[in-house]
């Protein structure tokens, strides 16, 4: 959708899955995780219960993505996009092609969702590697979608894509580096920090295109407008990793409290050990009774 709901509606969904990503980022970080995100007990260790077998995330993924897929070929009510030819013209033109973009953009996740519920949901044993591998093909087909959607642009349109072309492709590479060096807490922050950045750059885009604070259209022929333009996107790099640091901050507080608590429970309760053999517990017990002998 070309409108401001087609670009408000992915900019909050890539926002929130990136703030899960700080924050899943943060807590392996915490806790010394040597993965990113602990994976999946084998099936016959994950009980009876349905939510155990179900990928939250994956799911998600499937939802959301077929959520902006009906809403770029059906909204507003009563329109129909998902016509790709005309042929009632003899040129046989394709039709909507800032439509047909989105929807690719949007199956590329939805693949990827269903990529988590097979590995998750279906096999024996997690594939970490394929889930990686989905979701970065995901996000490369953005970058490259997003290179074509700025042809036949203006100069201001050109250059805000520009600018989330270049966060998205970076989250791409990483998730590529990833599926073969996977432990490596620098590529989740870095990960985590530019989904930040092209989340809330892509409501930026809202701003600039559709509702501009001052009223008051950008224009593309103006060089002070594309120079401030520049200007906003490194303050959104600045944003991002504040976002990120303050994710960071609220974590490690809970992390530390949580562990204090723990600790201080465990100083006043140590249970029994049950890992002695017989033997052991037969020493043990002679000790008691020679020592109510002794009293």
């Amino acid at each position: 959708m070309g409108n401001l709901e087609g670009h408000l509606l992915p900019g909050v969904i890539f926002l929130l899955y990136s703030l899960y990503y700080s924050l899943l980022a943060s807590l392996a970080l915490l806790r010394g995780q040597k993965f990113f995100k602990p994976p999946v007990p084998p099936r016959e260790k994950r009980g009876h219960r349905w939510w155990k077998w179900v990928p939250g995330e994956g799911v998600a993924k499937v939802v959301l993505s077929f959520i902006g897929i009906m809403g770029d070929f059906y909204y507003p009510p009563g329109v129909n996009r998902l016509k790709i030819i005309d042929w009632e013209d003899p040129q046989r033109p394709f039709l909507f092609p800032n439509s047909w973009q989105h929807v690719t953009m949007y199956t590329f996740f939805l693949l990827s969702g269903v990529v988590d519920i097979v590995s998750q949901a279906c096999q024996a044993r997690q594939s970490m590697k394929l889930e990686r591998a989905a979701e970065a093909l995901a996000c490369c087909t953005l970058a490259l979608l997003m290179a074509s959607h700025i042809e036949n642009k203006d100069a201001l349109e050109i250059r805000v894509h520009i600018f989330f072309i270049i966060p998205a492709f970076l989250v791409g590479l990483v998730l590529i580096i990833e599926v073969w060096v996977p432990d490596q807490p620098p590529l989740w922050f870095l990960k985590s920090w530019m989904g930040l950045v092209f989340s809330t750059w892509l409501l930026q885009i809202c701003l600039v295109l559709y509702v501009p604070p001052s009223g008051k259209p950008w224009r593309s022929e103006n060089h002070v407008d594309l120079a401030f333009l520049t200007i906003f996107f490194c303050w959104h790099l600045v944003l991002g990793a504040a976002v990120l640091a303050a994710v960071y901050g609220i974590c490690s507080l809970w992390h530390h409290r949580c562990s204090s608590g723990t600790n201080a429970s465990g100083a006043k309760y140590q249970p029994c050990p049950s890992g002695y053999n017989s033997e052991e517990l037969e020493k043990l017990r002679a000790g008691a009774e020679l020592l109510h002998e002794g009293v």
